[in-house]
């Protein structure tokens, strides 16, 4: 996989990456906004294993 697609596959897994780790730190705060922003990062993990096969 070349070209725009690539780019735009590693900028959702950052994504996502910054997701699970605002996650974890909301939740360490006892927030319950940190538990939508790991299902968020899965998500989004999920689309990105999608688009890529």
């Amino acid at each position: 996989m070349t070209g725009p697609s690539a780019l735009i596959l590693s900028v959702a897994m950052l994504a996502a990456i910054a997701l699970v780790i605002g996650g974890v730190a909301q939740l360490r705060r006892s927030e319950k906004r940190g538990w939508l922003m790991l299902i968020a990062a899965a998500v989004l993990v999920g689309n990105v294993l999608i688009w890529a096969v």
